[in-house]
């Protein structure tokens, strides 16, 4: 069947997001090392995974909880027992811009919006995280004009899988849930969130493995799986 909008996922979904997190961290990892740090990478992922960790445990459920500046913040803190505010910033900056130079579209993104468009579908982008990051990502992978509508988790105070995210975006594009799809990685967060909504789920993983449907609760599985984004021409469009 065809559908009057498309709810996209953006990171892992429209491009891969292990490469780009991982160039992201060299880049923080130099640029504390060029402020003096003696660190390496052990030690460095070690500092990284304490302030993500304590980021997560305080901030969960909310976009703040994906903030790389805040986990730096924390990382560091803890290191030295005491702010070191420049530091944190440098190596928030730096994961930021080794991530966007990383980042490229998965192979039929273009095709597909393409089709959506001729067809006259609305398309959004429902994603977890800060606003000001996500609007970066689309501008660095060149769709930031081929979208219809950005809704963040930030920016409607809460993340998926509840429903705001769904409900914002599908009450912006004035469209019915059974007449939108959502395409996302996560089954918990895309699937699961899409499907409580009443929305229509495609799995798509740009990056890793899709869990089984035998490994997932019914509120986890989609109704379509996608081997190749290019497949959603022939279900969207």
């Amino acid at each position: 069947m065809s559908y009057e909008a498309v709810l996209f996922d953006l990171d892992n979904t429209l491009y891969p997001y292990a490469p780009c997190n991982e160039a992201g961290k060299r880049a923080a990892l130099d640029a504390l090392r060029e402020r003096g740090y003696d660190l390496d990478r052990a030690a460095f992922d070690d500092l990284y995974a304490t302030g993500r960790r304590e980021t997560k445990r305080e901030t969960g459920g909310t976009a703040a909880s994906h903030n790389r500046h805040v986990y730096f913040k924390r990382g560091l803190d803890r290191r030295l027992g005491e702010p070191d505010v420049a530091g944190a910033l440098a190596a928030g900056d730096a994961y930021w811009n080794g991530y966007l130079a990383e980042m490229s579209l998965c192979d039929g993104v273009e095709a597909v919006l393409d089709a959506l468009d001729a067809a006259g579908t609305d398309v959004a982008v429902v994603t977890n995280l800060t606003t000001r990051v996500q609007l970066r990502k689309l501008v660095r992978l060149g769709i930031d004009d081929r979208i219809d509508l950005l809704v963040t988790s930030e920016e409607v105070g809460r993340e998926k899988p509840s429903a705001l995210p769904f409900t914002s975006a599908l009450a912006e594009l004035d469209r019915r849930p059974s007449e939108a799809l959502a395409v996302g990685d996560n089954v918990e967060t895309d699937v699961a969130g899409a499907n409580a909504v009443g929305l229509d789920s495609a799995l798509f993983v740009a990056d890793g493995e899709a869990p089984a449907d035998a490994e997932l609760s019914e509120e986890q599985r989609p109704d379509r799986r996608l081997d190749a984004l290019a497949d959603l021409t022939e279900v969207a469009a």
